[in-house]
């Protein structure tokens, strides 16, 4: 573990190679990743089951809460420092949010990595499955109690009132734990949840987070996100050979270089296979999307997991194919609504798409969003996760 470079250390190597350019704005997380990333390796937690049984708990190292417009690469740091961290790696399966460990490790003093409102979802999924008992919360934090070190958060950003009458309590009993969070934000602590019902109940979390995070705001003047979009188009028509390898390589430069995998996605237990998946960026086959037993369910869960979308052969539409042009529809409002940024390949330009009659007044508006949605001002909006 002492050998593992620092995540200033995987910066520079990444800029001395051509991966990215040296932000100079940057610098600041840099820092602070730099003292979590050390304070956690010079403090092994002894949590084995003589530790479990004597009752031994860690002081959490105190983590970041990393704030700023988007496009100013806050998820990129924060991933750069949670990749080259040598701890066992946590994932969770399902809808469950709680981790487990990979690999067969061991897991002991872990670290996990998740969407903000995947992580509050799967918390309330294992608050239901302990219904009825005293304490569930208390007992939720002890499942991994040992087992996690660090939390990693991406996209902490709080609309509903369920989270916001829980996180209070859940962070508390995840600080006394001896777990460090490390998570970024579009809006600063003190402005989440603004104007929400019940707020007061809210507020405790934020005094929370800001005694045991060190709060910094990015201040960068470029937007990665917005360049990496607009290098070129996002909206590629008709359909043909080219397609399918046009999107491989926007999925390449969205990404981060990453190739991309094939796997599923899970919402409420059924699976919705993707041809590739990354921390806040998916890319479907529009048949994966829109033919079969899909709900607005569905897209509002994938509209607020991932920031960006990529979505292949996307196909003329008439009388013979009506329902998959109603769930197109749905799917593209949800989209639409919470500011995603739509990638996608399509048989015609979006006035062109639609043939049918039942639908003709709401495709009007789909095809109007579609056009919207490869403006520069969309692509600039804030995800609404």
């Amino acid at each position: 573990m002492d050998g593992a470079p620092t995540p200033s250390q995987s910066y520079a190597r990444g800029v001395a190679q051509g991966q990215w350019q040296d932000d100079p704005a940057q610098h600041p997380a840099l820092a602070e990743l730099d003292r979590i990333h050390a304070a956690l390796l010079s403090t092994p937690v002894e949590n084995g089951f003589l530790g479990r049984l004597l009752g031994r708990k860690l002081e959490p190292v105190k983590g970041l809460y990393y704030w700023g417009e988007v496009g100013r690469g806050k998820t990129f740091l924060v991933d750069l420092f949670y990749d080259h961290l040598p701890l066992p790696t946590w994932s969770a399966s399902g809808r469950t949010g709680v981790p487990h460990a990979q690999d067969g490790q061991s897991g002991d003093g872990g670290k996990y990595r998740t969407h903000f409102h995947r992580f509050m979802r799967g918390v309330h999924d294992r608050l239901r499955q302990h219904a009825g008992e005293s304490d569930p919360l208390a007992k939720i934090v002890r499942e991994v109690r040992g087992k996690l070190r660090v939390l990693v958060l991406d996209e902490f950003f709080v609309t509903d009132i369920g989270d916001a009458m829980l996180l209070a309590r859940l962070l508390d009993r995840m600080f006394a734990e001896g777990v460090t969070l490390v998570t970024t934000s579009n809006t600063a602590p003190e402005n989440l949840y603004r104007d929400g019902l019940q707020r007061a109940g809210f507020l405790p979390a934020i005094d929370l987070l800001q005694r045991h995070c060190v709060v910094l705001r990015s201040d960068g003047e470029e937007d990665y996100r917005l360049r990496a979009l607009t290098r070129s188009p996002v909206y590629r028509a008709p359909l043909d050979e080219g397609s399918d390898a046009w999107l491989a390589s926007r999925w390449r430069e969205l990404s981060g270089g990453t190739d991309a995998q094939p796997g599923n996605i899970e919402i409420d237990s059924r699976k919705i296979p993707v041809r590739a998946r990354g921390k806040s960026i998916a890319w479907f086959d529009f048949a994966a999307l829109c033919e079969g037993p899909r709900g607005t369910t569905d897209y509002i869960e994938v509209a607020r997991e991932f920031n960006t979308l990529l979505l292949g052969d996307i196909p003329r539409f008439d009388a013979l194919n009506e329902d998959a042009a109603r769930r197109f529809v749905n799917l593209i409002d949800e989209l639409y609504d919470r500011h995603v940024n739509l990638v996608c390949t399509a048989a015609g330009l979006p006035p062109a798409l639609y043939s049918g009659t039942r639908l003709q007044g709401a495709f009007e508006r789909t095809a109007s969003r579609l056009i919207e949605m490869q403006s520069a001002e969309y692509l600039a909006t804030q995800h609404k996760a």
